[in-house]
């Protein structure tokens, strides 16, 4: 129980610290905000209560294929904003842009030999 707690305590507090950086420095919560810290502080955890490596490169390989499709919203988002739509409608329609692009990367990623879903 007092790893749940830890673990907690660490990924908010990362969390709620680039959000706060961002508030002021945009750049740098960007920044912050695109290192894969979560996905490395998954595998750090991952490593420390399994040491399951095989289960961490899993981990990491299925991380590849889910971040590329969310990828194209980093780009809708800022785009749809400018030209004056409401923030909630960019919200759902780079959701649905995501959802898309999900259902294209699966596809492209079997041929890779990696079953996503």
């Amino acid at each position: 129980m007092t790893m749940i707690i830890v673990k907690y305590a660490v990924t908010a507090l990362i969390v709620v610290g680039i959000s706060e950086i961002a508030k002021t420095y945009e750049k740098l919560g960007a920044f912050l905000g695109a290192l894969p810290i979560v996905t490395i502080m998954v595998m750090f955890w991952l490593f420390i209560e399994t040491k399951d490596t095989e289960k961490i490169s899993e981990y990491s390989t299925l991380t590849f294929w889910y971040v590329l499709p969310a990828l194209p919203s980093f780009l809708i988002i800022p785009w749809l904003l400018n030209k004056g739509m409401n923030f909630w409608a960019v919200i759902g329609v780079a959701a649905a842009a995501t959802f898309t692009f999900f259902a294209l990367i699966i596809f492209i990623a079997k041929h890779f030999g990696t079953k996503l879903i």
